[in-house]
Parts: structure tokens; sequence; C-alpha cells
């Protein structure tokens, strides 16, 4: 049976997707820090880090660089933070890439507490920022 990450990333589960390509799947946390927190995760079954291959690294930063130049664009957040767990803190048992908006004066340890995120559990909430941000990669990549 695939990982939930495999799933996620082929989106056999629902997901928000914001951006892909052949090598990635990105769409907004489901448990987001802050709205516009969007996961990169590869589509084909990777672990950690040290396991990627040249094509899907590239695919990785070069989505982490359009999407937190579109929060940026959304969002006007004070930062971004841009961040990856592995082995045992790896919740998903695939890698994956969280991009985050931050705000001054929130600290980011929260980030990693339980019961501290923003859960945005209405649909419609959810499709809007999906239609936002996808739109705002869509005239970043556009305008490179």
């Amino acid at each position: 049976m695939e990982c939930i990450g495999c799933r996620l990333a082929n989106e056999k589960e629902p997901v928000y997707v914001v951006f892909e390509d052949d090598y990635i799947s990105c769409f907004l946390d489901h448990e987001p820090f802050n709205e516009g927190h969007v996961l990169i995760l590869p589509k084909s079954h990777i672990l950690d880090a040290d396991e990627l291959d040249e094509s899907t690294a590239d695919s990785i930063m070069k989505a982490s660089m359009f999407i937190s130049k579109a929060i940026k664009k959304l969002y006007k957040p004070d930062g971004i933070t841009i961040c990856q767990n592995g082995g045992v803190f790896n919740e998903l048992t695939h890698y994956h890439m969280h991009v985050v908006p931050r705000y001054k004066d929130q600290p980011f340890a929260t980030f990693y507490m339980e019961g501290e995120q923003i859960l945005i559990e209405d649909p419609a909430k959810l499709r809007e920022t999906q239609s936002n941000l996808s739109e705002a990669i869509r005239e970043v990549i556009g305008s490179k």
C-alpha cells in the first residue's frame, strides 16, 4: 500500500493543489500555520532529502521560489519559513517541504506544538486560497 505522502502527491486523497509539474505536487497544508502554508511533495516515493534525485530536487527548489514570491505578493508576510523534517520527525513517511508565511512576533515553536495550528476547514475558504495562490504562482512564473 502506498504511503499517505504518495497518495496526497498523486491526488488519490483530496488536496488543494496550487502548482505541480512532472516531479512534484504543491498543495495547501490541511492544518496551516498561516493562510498560504503550502507543502511540496515528490510524486514518486522518497523518504528523506538525501534520497532526492537531481530533477526532483530542482523542481522542489524552483517551486519553493515561485510559491515564496506568490505568498509575498498575496499575504505580505514579514518573512517565510521553509523547512523539511526527516527521519522520525517525518510524519508522512514521505519527503515534504513546508513553505510557511510568517508574521512578526509569531513564535515558530508553536508550529511544532499540537493544537496550535489555524485550522481552515471551510472548503469554500480553501478553494479561495487555492485559486488566489495558484493565480499568483502563474503570474510569478510568467514574469520570470
